[in-house]
C-alpha cells in the first residue's frame, strides 16, 4: 500500500478530530481532475484540505522544503518542488500531466501564507491562471475558515468547497499574462464568496494581483 493510501487510510480521521474540521459543500467535489485554490492561511492547510475533500491532493511545494530532512516525507505523499520567482517549466509540466490523468493538484493563489488577514486584501498571483489555461482545467474553489483566519490544532475549522469553475468561465482567448491574471482574479474572487458571500458588496478592488506565477508552498 502506497504511504498516502496508509495515511488516508489511518489518519484522516485523527486529522479531522485534531483539527475539528467541518465540511460544507461536499457534494461539490469533482470526480476527474482539477485545480484545487484555497485560501493560505498556515502550513497545516495542506492537512486540511485534504483531509476534507478525503482523497489524494499533489502539492506544488516551494523547493527549499525538498532540502530539509522533510523530502521524503512529503515526495511520497506526492509533493513536487518548484522554483519560486520565475517560470519553472518541469514544474508547470508536471502539474498539467498530473491534471490530465485525472489528479487533484492544489495552487494557493496567495503564493504565501497569510495568517490572521482578511484574504481579500492579500495579494494573489497568477500561477493558477496559467496552469488552468495550458491543462485546459477547471478549477475547485475552496476557503478554509476558522475564527483567528489561521489554521490550528483544536480549534474548529471549516471547510467550504464550492462548485467548481469551468474552464470557459476564466475568459481565456489566447493566453498570456494579463489573461493568467485576470482568470486568477476570477478564481479566488469565488474563493472568498464562499465566506463573505457576493463581491458586489465588498469594496472595490479587494485584492491585488502580482505578474509572477505562483501558487506554491
Amino acid at each position: 500500500m502506497k504511504l498516502y493510501e496508509w495515511a488516508m487510510k489511518h489518519l484522516r480521521k485523527p486529522v479531522m478530530s485534531l483539527y475539528r474540521i467541518n465540511v460544507v459543500g461536499a457534494e461539490n467535489i469533482p470526480e476527474g481532475g482539477c485545480i484545487v485554490s484555497a485560501n493560505h492561511t498556515a502550513f497545516s492547510d495542506v492537512l486540511v484540505v485534504t483531509a476534507a475533500l478525503g482523497r489524494q491532493v499533489k502539492y506544488m511545494a516551494k523547493a527549499e522544503l525538498f532540502k530539509t530532512p522533510l523530502k521524503p516525507l512529503i515526495t511520497a505523499l506526492g509533493a513536487f518542488p518548484v522554483e519560486r520567482g520565475g517560470a519553472d517549466v518541469g514544474s508547470i509540466k508536471k502539474a498539467i500531466a498530473l491534471l490530465e490523468s485525472g489528479d487533484f493538484v492544489s495552487l494557493f493563489p496567495q503564493g504565501h501564507r497569510y495568517g490572521k488577514r482578511d484574504p481579500r486584501y492579500t495579494e494573489i498571483k497568477s500561477g493558477v491562471g496559467m496552469i488552468s489555461y495550458r491543462a485546459k482545467a477547471p478549477v475547485l474553489p475552496v476557503f478554509i475558515d476558522n475564527k483567528r483566519m489561521k489554521v490550528g490544532m483544536f480549534r474548529r475549522n471549516t471547510v467550504i468547497i464550492g462548485k467548481p469553475i469551468s474552464f470557459d468561465e476564466l475568459g481565456f482567448e489566447t493566453g498570456g499574462n494579463i489573461e493568467y491574471m485576470n482568470a486568477a482574479k476570477i478564481v479566488f474572487r469565488r474563493v472568498c464568496e464562499l465566506k463573505y458571500g457576493s463581491a458586489d458588496t465588498w469594496d472595490e478592488n479587494p485584492f491585488a494581483i502580482t505578474p509572477k506565477d505562483g501558487g506554491a508552498e
